[in-house]
C-alpha cells in the first residue's frame, strides 16, 4: 500500500502535539507499505473476473458509495442526479451530468470520513493535484477517465498496485459463484475469495424466503422442508464457497438474539415458516435458532462466523420501493451481546475452534459488553468500527473503549467493508494512522515501550487480521 500523497498533508489525522506526532509519525513508517489483508467487504467479483476498464470517473468514485449520495440526498440532491438505478428502469443521469451534481454539493463533505476516501482516490491513486470543486469538476472528469483507460487501471493491476494480499467479497447462498469460476480458472483465487452470506434463508423476513428455501433444496438435492434437511444444505453450500477461497460466513441480522430450541420446536418451527408469514416473534426465534446452528457449522467446518448485528435497515419505505436495498436509509438501533448471544454461548461457547467475530453498531456495547466479552470467551473477537464509525474519531473511541478490557490481541483487526475499489487503500490507511495516534500516545505517557508499539501496530494492521480469518 505504498502510494504517494499528492495533495494531501502527509501528517493528516497524527495527534496535533508535536513530541507525539513525531512518535506516530515514525510508528506509522513502520506499516504504511504493509500489504493490505481485506476479508469482509463488498466489492464486485465481476471486476476481478473479467478485468475490464471502469466506465467513468461517477460509476467508479460515486455511484456504489452510498455513503456519499445519502449526504447528498439529505440536502436536496435527489438521486436520479446521482445516476443511482431505479427498479422501474426508469432513466436517471450518466457520466459527467453525475460528477457536476456531485462536484457542486462535494464542500458538504469537509471534514467527514468520506472527504478523506475521495481525495486520497483523486489524489493518490488517480494522481489529480488539487481537491475537487464545482469549476474544476469537468476538467478532472476528463483527466480521471484518461486514466481509467490505461492498463494500470485496471482491477487487477489496481489490486496489485494497492498492494492487496488477499480481498474477499460476498456472496447469497444461492450464488452459483461464475465469477469466482473464473477466477479459479486463472489462479486468482486467494488474492481473491468469496464469503458465505445465507441471510436469504435464513431470516424469514427477506424477500422470497420460501422460494429461497426450495431453491437452496434444489441446489443441494437436501429436504429442506425437514430442519437437519435443511441445515444440511447449508453444509453443503459452506463447502462448495470453500472450494473458492471462503473462510468466513457473514450474518446480518437486525438483533444479536440466538435461540436453542428442541429439535420439535425447530420442526415446528420451520413448517410454520414454510406456510406462510411469520409473526415477528417467531420470526425473531426462526433466526435466532439458524444464528445458533451456523455457529455450530462453523464449530464443524472451522469457517470464522462473522456477525454484523443492530441496523435497522430500509427506514425509508418509499425510497426502498422504488431503488431497493443499500440505499443509505439504515439506523443503528440498540444491541443487547450478552443477553443475545447466551443460547450460541451456552451451546457452543467452548468448542475447540469456533471464531465468532463482533460487529456493533451501538458503539455503547463495546465498554459494556463486547470489550469484557471478547476478554474472556476465546471464541470471540471484536470486529473493527463498522460502518457510520469506521472513521477517524469512531476509531479512536472503539480503541479508547475496548483496548483496556479486551487487550489487542482479543481485535480483529482492520477490515474496510466497502463497495468502492478505489476507498480500500484510504481506508486501511485511515486506521493504520489511527492506530499508531493511539499508540504514540500510550508511548508517550510511557504505558508501553516504542518496541511494543511498534509490534502492536503491525498486529492491528496486518497480522490480527489474517489470524481472525484463519488466512
Amino acid at each position: 500500500m505504498d502510494v504517494g500523497n499528492g495533495f494531501l498533508h502527509p501528517d493528516r489525522l497524527f495527534p496535533a502535539d508535536p513530541a507525539t506526532r513525531t512518535i506516530a509519525r515514525d510508528l506509522y513508517e513502520t506499516v504504511r507499505a504493509l500489504p493490505i489483508v481485506s476479508p469482509h467487504g463488498h466489492t464486485e467479483p465481476s471486476w476481478f473476473a473479467e478485468d475490464k476498464p471502469f466506465e467513468d470517473a461517477a460509476s467508479l468514485l460515486v455511484i456504489p458509495d452510498h455513503y456519499l449520495f445519502r449526504m447528498l440526498h439529505s440536502t436536496g440532491t435527489k438521486l436520479d442526479e446521482l445516476g443511482v438505478p431505479r427498479l422501474d428502469g426508469k432513466p436517471v443521469s450518466k457520466g459527467r451530468d453525475i460528477w457536476r451534481a456531485f462536484a457542486a454539493k462535494y464542500h458538504l463533505f469537509r471534514g467527514t470520513p468520506s472527504s478523506l476516501w475521495v481525495d486520497h482516490a483523486m489524489s493518490a491513486v488517480l494522481g489529480c493535484t488539487e481537491p475537487l470543486t464545482p469549476q474544476n469538476a469537468d476538467t478532472l472528469y476528463d483527466y480521471i477517465n484518461e486514466q481509467l483507460a490505461k492498463p494500470e487501471f485496471r482491477p487487477r493491476a489496481l489490486h496489485q498496485r494497492f498492494g492487496i494480499e488477499t480481498i474477499a467479497t460476498t456472496e447469497g447462498a444461492l450464488d452459483p459463484l461464475v465469477h469466482h469460476q473464473k477466477m479459479q480458472k486463472d489462479g486468482w483465487i486467494g488474492k481473491v475469495r468469496t464469503t458465505y452470506r445465507p441471510d436469504s434463508v435464513t431470516d424469514p423476513d427477506a424477500v422470497g424466503f420460501r422460494d429461497n428455501l426450495v431453491k437452496l433444496g434444489e441446489i443441494t438435492g437436501c429436504d429442506v422442508t425437514k430442519w437437519d434437511g435443511m441445515i444440511d444444505a447449508h453444509r453443503k453450500r459452506r463447502a462448495y464457497f470453500r472450494q473458492f477461497g471462503a473462510t468466513a460466513t457473514d450474518h446480518g441480522v437486525p438483533t444479536a438474539f440466538t435461540a436453542d430450541l428442541s429439535a420439535t420446536e425447530r420442526q415446528a418451527l420451520l413448517d410454520k415458516a414454510l406456510k406462510g408469514p411469520l409473526s415477528a416473534a417467531d420470526a425473531e426465534l426462526f433466526r435466532g435458532q439458524m444464528m445458533t446452528e451456523m455457529a455450530g457449522l462453523s464449530a464443524e467446518d472451522g469457517m470464522v462466523m462473522q456477525i454484523h448485528a443492530g441496523s435497522r435497515r430500509n427506514t425509508d419505505s418509499g425510497l426502498f420501493a422504488t431503488r431497493g436495498p443499500n440505499m443509505g436509509a439504515d439506523i443503528p438501533t440498540r444491541t443487547d451481546w450478552v443477553g443475545g448471544l447466551s443460547a450460541l454461548l451456552s451451546k457452543y461457547g467452548h468448542a475447540p475452534g469456533l471464531r465468532v467475530l463482533l460487529f456493533t453498531l451501538d458503539e455503547t456495547t463495546y465498554a459494556r459488553e463486547l470489550a469484557p466479552m471478547a476478554g474472556h470467551w476465546e471464541c470471540l473477537t471484536i470486529g473493527p468500527p463498522w460502518w457510520f464509525h469506521d472513521s477517524p474519531n469512531g476509531i479512536r473511541r472503539y480503541l479508547d473503549q475496548v483496548v483496556e478490557t479486551a487487550g489487542f490481541a482479543n481485535l480483529a483487526g482492520f477490515n474496510d467493508d466497502t463497495r468502492a475499489l478505489l476507498s480500500i487503500p484510504a481506508r486501511h490507511d485511515v486506521w493504520r494512522r489511527e492506530v499508531c495516534g493511539f499508540l504514540a500516545q500510550l508511548t508517550a505517557e510511557h504505558r508501553i515501550g516504542k518496541k511494543d508499539a511498534e509490534i502492536v501496530a503491525r498486529e492491528l494492521s496486518y497480522d490480527n487480521a489474517k489470524k481472525a480469518y484463519k488466512l
